[in-house]
């Protein structure tokens, strides 16, 4: 742990960011991370799956034995280069560009899923974006709504398809955030969808639990992605994460192995639940 950086080099880049354009590139998986056969020939739909957790997610996920889809909007590059590394861990990779926050793009990519592998048993709702605002009344009804449309209807959209294939046993983790619960002053709509998502998780987990299919989510606080310089300037990007009681942001490697316990058996009886991964940033669950 003392080897991860405790600051970054100023930078910034427009949206969407690539992680290949990043000063370090972000930490996706440890060596020392041993797959246990916990998702052993499962199938997971990630959105948000080509670069930071989200990529993070697919290649520990593969490591476990699973096949994985992701989902992405635009950044082929990555998306491809998140394919290489799960196929490298011997696993398969379906790559589906488009837009989450289009209902019927999420019916297709679901369908997309099941007609490539047979069936589906994970579905990790990760894809989201931020803008900042220093003031509400500069937050457009444009940005307003594509934010909501991203982050939390997305969502819903794919929940809605997934039912149609999921099963006793089955899981969904849905990615919120510690904004959710502290609030950013400059991320005041992007903070009002992590609160929806974690009312959403904790509502729809009540509604499925019936249905033996469990509902939970993760909860991460400063991780170092292509969203960070995609959104702040230099110097916020420098410091980035070093507000927290560890003093550095952390990697999507270390927040991972959260969704691999919710998407596997270990957390059988865990159901509407956040796991917080933010470097001691204590909130009120």
């Amino acid at each position: 742990m003392e080897n991860k950086p405790k600051s970054f080099p100023p930078q910034h880049f427009e949206q969407p960011a690539r992680e290949g354009e990043m000063t370090p590139e972000p930490e996706i998986i440890r060596d020392s991370y041993k797959g246990a056969d916990k998702l052993k020939d499962k199938v997971a739909l990630i959105t948000g799956g080509d670069s930071g957790i989200g990529r993070a997610v697919a290649v520990h996920f593969a490591r476990e034995g699973a096949d994985v889809a992701i989902v992405y909007l635009e950044e082929d590059k990555d998306a491809q280069k998140t394919k290489e590394l799960v196929e490298k861990e011997g696993r398969k990779c379906l790559v589906i560009a488009g837009d989450v926050g289009d209902e019927a793009f999420a019916q297709k990519a679901v369908q997309q899923t099941v007609d490539q592998f047979g069936k589906l048993d994970v579905l990790v709702n990760n894809a989201g974006e931020q803008h900042v605002q220093k003031d509400i009344r500069d937050i457009s009804a444009e940005q307003l709504q594509r934010t909501f449309s991203t982050n939390i209807f997305g969502m819903f959209y794919f929940v809605k398809a997934a039912l149609d294939h999921l099963k006793e046993g089955s899981t969904i983790v849905n990615t919120t955030s510690v904004t959710a619960y502290h609030g950013n002053k400059v991320l005041v709509d992007y903070s009002a969808t992590k609160g929806a998502i974690l009312a959403f998780t904790r509502s729809l987990a009540k509604m499925l639990a019936e249905k033996k299919i469990r509902v939970n989510g993760v909860a991460p606080g400063p991780i170092w992605t292509p969203l960070i310089p995609g959104t702040f300037p230099e110097e916020k990007v420098k410091s980035f994460g070093s507000n927290t009681p560890l003093k550095r942001a952390g990697q999507p490697s270390e927040v991972a192995p959260a969704y691999v316990y919710l998407a596997s058996e270990d957390s059988a009886y865990t159901v509407g639940e956040i796991v917080h991964v933010n470097g001691g940033e204590m909130v009120a669950t």
